[in-house]
Formats: C-alpha cells, structure tokens, sequence
C-alpha cells in the first residue's frame, strides 16, 4: 500500500523542506505547523507526515493544507510505531535542497530557516545547528539544551576536533543539504526508537563540515508530569523495551564507529552514554523494583563491560559508585547511592581495608575493578571544609500532628565523622516566598557516625506573602558547629500518605491548600506544595502576576528614577 498524498498546486522549487512528523496529536499540530508558517524565510515547503494516526489528526492536517499552498500531508498506510518512518517517507518527496525536522508537540522559533539557511549560503557545508530551547509545558520555564556546546558560533572540520558534540544528538536541531544525505544514503533506521542518536552520530562522522550557530532554532516542549502513555519516548524510563532500544542503537552507533574509521571516537562516545544515556535511569533507580532492577541489569550490564575503562575515570565519583552497584547487582545499595546523585549526599556507611583506603558501602569490594569504582578517597568525606562536608539526612517517620502539622524523625549519617560526639544545633529551613520558616532542633548521637532527632514542622507559621504563593519547596536541613553553618537536602520515604490541609494564613485573608507529599522523583526528598483558594487565587494572585510582568517592573523603576 502507497502512502496517501496531498499535493498542493506548488510548482515553484522551496528552498528548505520542513518535516513535521505526527502521530495522534490533532490538539499541538497547528501550533507546530504555524511555527513553520510563520518563519521568515517564506519560501519553504512543509509535509505533515502523519504515521497513521487514529484520532482528529488527519482532519486537521487537511485543513492546515488547504489553508496554505506550502503544506503539503503524507499519511502512512500504517503506524510504525516511531519517529523513523514517517520521516525517511517524507524525505523521499522533499522537493528542496535543504531539509529540517520538527516534531508535532514542539516548535520552530520564527527565523530558525533564515538563521540556519544563511549558514548554508555562507559556506559550503553538510548541515547546520543551532541552539535548542527546552519549554517546561507545567511551569514555562525555559533553559538551553547542552548551552556549552552551542555558545559559539563556529565551523566545525570534521567531528575529531570536538568530540564533546556527540552529547547534542538531537536531528531536529540542524538543517542538512539534500545532498549530503543522499551521497551517504543517511536515514533514520527503522523499528527501533532513539533513532536521532543514531542519525546524529553518522552525521557528525561523515560530514566534512558543519557549522554551529549560537541562536536558538527549535523549542523543544517538555511536559515532566504526562500520563505514560503520553510521555515522549525518552520519558518512558520505565519501560523495559526503552533500556532495550537505547542499548541496542549504542551497539549500532559502536560498529559504525568501527566500520567508518572512527574507533578514535570511543571512548567519547562511551563517556556520552554513560553520562548521559545511563544517568537518566540513574535518578529513576530508588523507585525500581527487585524484578525491574533484575531485568535492567540482564539488558545494561552486558554492555556496560564493553566501555572503555578511560570514560569511567571521567565521572564523578559518585555516578560511578552507581554503575558498579549494579554490575555486582547490589540493588539496595544502588538505590541508596542513587539518591545522592548530584546533591552532595554521603553514604550511609563505609568501610576501610588493611590500607586505610575507604570504600562506598559496609562491605569492602571483591575486584580490583570494584575496588577502584568504590573508592571514595576523592570525595573527601573526613577532610572537606565544613560547609561543603557530605552528610545524608533521612526522615526515618514522619506523623501527622495537630492541626496542619507534622512530626519528623530525622536520622543524620556522618561517615566521615565530622561532627564531634554529643548533640548538635540543627535546624529546618522552609522557604515559600522570600521570608524562610526556621523549625530548631537537636541531633542526638546513636553511635559514632549517626545521629537522630525529632522535629515538630507547623506550617501555620509559615511566613506565606500576603498576595499568597503558589509553588513547592523542599525543606533543606542546616548544621550549626563552632561558629559555621552546613545545609543539605532532606530525604523522605519514597511513599507516605499525601496530607492536604486548608490553612488560612494572616487572619483568613490569605487562605491556601498546603500538600506535604514525597517528591516522586529524583532523589525523594520531602515536598510542600502552596496553592491559593478563595479571593487570593481569583482576584490577588491574578493582579501580582501582572504587576510582576518584566515590563511592569522596569516601567515602576523608571518611574521610582524619575520622582528622585
């Protein structure tokens, strides 16, 4: 069965084809495709190429074709299943001698054609990137994808010269000439998902130049929260055939590496992966079960003792206590390392050999390789400043109290022994808005190394603005000792009944819904979530959140400036 096509009247050659993949996304296609519509450079060709979607899609594709004379729709006979096909389908009809790739729940920004065209007139080269923008869909907010990589406008001679640049394997970033795809028959492979990463690392290796522009060209929506069977592909951690296609295209990527001449770029290629690709099962670990850890370690394992032992020794120490607890399969403790992953957090417990050398974990490492991974000399656990000493503070219980409070039990570890042997100052810092709620306390010592206290948390006196606060804070845990002061993060149970109560802040003027809930994600750790009700949330928040606009403000410091 052929594809179904729609062809517009269009007999003038497009100077850029724009690919807008979709599949069951009728509500964000028009803005996708508007996004294209829009850009400065106007003359372009854009194919909707739809891979069988089964609800209002296809009639929203054909209206957006019949708006516009540009558009041109491709639907698949039958759904692939990912980003491959409908792709590779839309490139065999691309008129224009430049091609780009947009997905159907993201955008284009306005001169993302002209920027990266324009590269392409200065210079003859194989493609062009530009800057991405990642858009939180639950907050706006927005940050650069990979700003390193990208702050520089540049030419790049050949992908050994910045091999770092493997770490932006987006294909929807660039603009490639036609041609260049077509003398090296590069496509994106078919029936397996990560299939940019593939497509990206061939592009690099086989382009003889390419240039990077510092603006931005694609805003990429991100929506963290989604139902899993709407999640991107790449936040759909859980799934098992995830870990399976993403270890399957690194064995691609490593044997055309090997057949093209660049072996060269191993190792770079495998800091990558494990950097990257590994890191974010990484963070998701403390929520796997046995059975899911099991079967991960089955799929990961294997691969992970063929990289080079040179891109191990470039992670930090504690991403590599990580990977080698799940290559011994110690899943408890892999749970408990994964949870510090970036936030300063000690371990529990260590342990010394004959030597003096200090190792992650209770029980001292069986291999020499398990020796060097577990080997934590490098975080300095006994000899650090104090401020920037590694604790590990745990709710070990919490209960609800009076009112709209709770109670902690709070276990401190010290396995460095920082902190000398009787109780110490500490304190709870909540902070919802601009004035921090601080809860004192004591740590009592349980044994060396270990300390517990209990602490009584009530959010009634938390300093909420009057105008109200809508957002989530984690509350942070601070050490006072001999004058200086140490603040860390706080981790709760990964599950705990949520509490929700209604608290009327500065006489009922002010009234919220205050959620104490685990975090979810990450690291665990506890969270407090403010939203307003009542006249706060209908009338006051709306007004702030306009007086707060950037405009606003430079205007009332204007005026401030002039009434001096």
């Amino acid at each position: 069965m052929n594809p179904e096509l729609t062809t517009p009247d269009t007999p003038d050659t497009p100077d850029v084809t724009v690919t807008v993949i979709v599949h069951n996304d009728a509500e964000r296609l028009p803005r996708a495709v508007e996004s294209v519509r829009r850009q400065t450079h106007a003359t372009i060709e854009i194919v909707i190429s739809d891979d069988h979607s089964t609800d209002g899609t296809p009639e929203v594709a054909r209206a957006l074709a019949s708006e516009d004379p540009r558009i041109r729709y491709l639907r698949l006979p039958r759904n692939s299943g990912g980003c491959s096909a409908p792709r590779n389908r839309a490139l065999e009809i691309a008129r224009a001698p430049y091609v780009m790739f947009l997905d159907s729940d993201d955008e284009l920004t306005d001169n993302a054609v002209e920027l990266l065209l324009s590269a392409h007139r200065e210079r003859e080269i194989d493609f062009a990137m530009g800057a991405v923008v990642r858009v939180r869909e639950d907050n706006g907010r927005r940050t650069k994808w990979m700003p390193h990589l990208v702050a520089e406008g540049r030419t790049v001679v050949g992908i050994e010269s910045e091999p770092r640049l493997l770490f932006e394997h987006l294909s929807t970033s660039k603009m490639y000439a036609r041609a260049f795809l077509d003398r090296h028959d590069l496509r994106f492979p078919e029936g397996i998902h990560y299939e940019d990463q593939l497509f990206t690392a061939q592009a690099y290796c086989l382009a003889k130049e390419f240039t990077i522009i510092p603006d931005a060209v694609y805003r990429w929506h991100i929506a963290p929260f989604a139902a899993t069977d709407a999640a991107s592909i790449s936040n759909q951690r859980d799934r098992l055939d995830n870990v399976r296609d993403r270890v399957r295209v690194q064995h691609l990527i490593d044997g055309f590496l090997a057949e093209s001449g660049h072996g060269a770029l191993r190792e770079d290629k495998d800091y990558k992966f494990l950097k990257h690709d590994f890191r974010m099962y990484a963070g998701d670990l403390p929520y796997r079960d046995e059975q899911w850890l099991n079967t991960f370690a089955d799929i990961m394992v294997p691969y992970l003792e063929t990289l080079s032992p040179q891109a191990y020794a470039r992670l930090p120490r504690t991403e590599r206590v990580v990977l080698q607890l799940i290559r011994e399969r110690r899943f408890p403790e892999a749970r408990l390392a994964a949870r510090g992953l970036g936030r300063a957090v000690a371990p529990r417990h260590v342990s010394q050999d004959a030597e003096g050398n200090t190792y992650w974990g209770a029980v001292l490492p069986p291999s020499d390789w398990s020796r060097r991974e577990l080997n934590v000399a490098d975080l300095e656990l006994d000899t650090r400043p104090f401020r920037s000493a590694q604790f590990r503070h745990e709710i070990t219980e919490l209960t609800r109290g009076p009112g709209a409070s709770v109670d902690l039990t709070i276990r401190t570890y010290d396995p460095g022994l920082r902190l000398p042997v009787g109780p110490q100052r500490a304190s709870l810092l909540l902070t919802p808005g601009r004035r921090r709620l601080i809860t004192p306390f004591r740590l009592t010592p349980v044994r060396p190394g270990v300390f517990e206290g209990h602490v009584h948390l009530d959010l009634t006196t938390a300093p909420v603005p009057h105008h109200g606060f809508t957002g989530v804070r984690h509350p942070l845990l601070r050490i006072e000792h001999q004058g200086l002061r140490h603040t860390a993060v706080l981790l709760a149970p990964l599950t705990f009944p949520t509490l929700t109560t209604r608290i009327n802040y500065h006489s009922a003027t002010a009234p919220h819904h205050v959620t104490i809930e685990p975090e979810g994600r990450g690291p665990g750790r506890l969270q407090v979530r403010w939203e307003p009700v009542g006249v706060t949330a209908r009338l006051v928040r709306p007004v702030v959140r306009r007086v707060a606009r950037p405009r606003v403000r430079k205007a009332a410091r204007l005026v401030r400036s002039v009434l001096r």
